[in-house]
């Protein structure tokens, strides 16, 4: 199953719904480009990995270098519905130190707000 991605705003939010196998090729490239694209119009976005069945190492390192190119122009990028598999590989490679998790929408919508006032 490729990559599916498609984008819709929560008012300042900008939530990438995700679904399909993030691997090296296409995907990675789609979840570049939309990651991009959506940090053009909003410093505040919100990966679904709800639909995510599969998660490779280039997969996960698009999602660093997501991470890096939002916070360099003043972003964040928060995820939200993490797998388990995606979980246990973000706590081997300490990688969940980058990325502030959720498993309730409206909650980590609430949290960019609440990031920006404090």
């Amino acid at each position: 199953m490729s990559l599916t991605a498609s984008v819709r705003q929560l008012g300042a939010v900008t939530v990438i719904d995700l679904s399909g196998r993030v691997t090296l090729g296409d995907a990675t490239g789609l979840l570049r480009e939309t990651v991009q694209k959506a940090a053009e119009g909003s410093s505040a976005i919100l990966l679904n990995l709800a639909g995510v069945s599969y998660m490779d190492s280039a997969g996960l390192g698009e999602m660093v270098g997501a991470h890096a190119s939002v916070t360099n122009k003043g972003g964040k990028v928060k995820l939200l519905h993490v797998q388990k598999r995606l979980h246990d590989l973000l706590q081997i490679t300490r990688l969940y130190t980058l990325f502030e998790t959720f498993e309730d929408e409206a909650e980590a919508v609430m949290s960019f707000t609440q990031s920006a006032k404090a």
